[in-house]
């Protein structure tokens, strides 16, 4: 829940509250004051219930703070800004979607390393979905439109462990800087997925 006494959550419901019967004006005032170009990062560990059950929850625990270990400075290494944690999942926000890419790249070699030597039950296996677009920055921890969704579906229900998924915005992008793309779909039936293949 975003926090009610939060400046920004107040203005949204202020220009809510004063456009409540026009759609349209309520979405321009919103967008005007709110609207940002975003990269939206959706990271996830796999295997979270199967260990749960498994292991225990705070078996589970002890690699949820490994990964952030791991994951929070290489973020803030690449321009992103961690927002929240949801269970074993991490929203995160960068400026530019090469800079995304390249986070998600150095989160997989991190992971791969870390892996190393490891036995199965302590493997930290992370699944990626990154969008690019406009989406509503509301206070410090609260995003939401498309591209949260798009990132949020690719990381947590289309990519398998070590894979990043990317949308069509962030393929554009990722291609003119020199990173190599293979098609993997569609998400929502219609929008074109693609998954991560290194650089160029």
């Amino acid at each position: 829940m975003p926090d009610r006494d939060d400046p920004d959550v107040l203005e949204l419901r202020r220009l809510l509250d004063l456009h409540r019967g026009d759609l349209l004006a309520a979405e321009a005032a919103v967008c005007a004051r709110f609207a940002r170009l975003q990269a939206v990062m959706f990271t996830d560990l796999v295997g979270f219930s199967r260990r749960v059950e498994a292991f225990g929850i705070v078996h589970f625990l002890r690699l949820i703070y490994a990964s952030e270990r791991l994951f929070l400075p290489a973020i803030a290494e690449h321009g992103g800004r961690a927002l929240k944690r949801d269970g074993d999942s991490l929203l995160s926000l960068f400026d530019s979607p090469t800079d995304a890419l390249a986070c998600a790249l150095a989160l997989q070699r991190a992971c791969a390393v870390y892996n190393d030597g490891c036995e199965e039950s302590e493997r930290l296996d992370v699944c990626i979905g990154i969008g690019y677009g406009e989406v509503l920055c509301v206070g410090r921890h609260e995003v939401w439109g498309a591209e949260v969704n798009a990132a949020a579906k690719l990381g947590e229900d289309h990519a398998c462990g070590g894979e990043t998924l990317v949308t069509e915005a962030v393929r554009a992008a990722g291609t003119a800087a020199g990173y190599r793309f293979i098609e993997q779909g569609t998400l929502f039936g219609a929008r074109l997925v693609f998954r991560l293949d290194g650089v160029a």
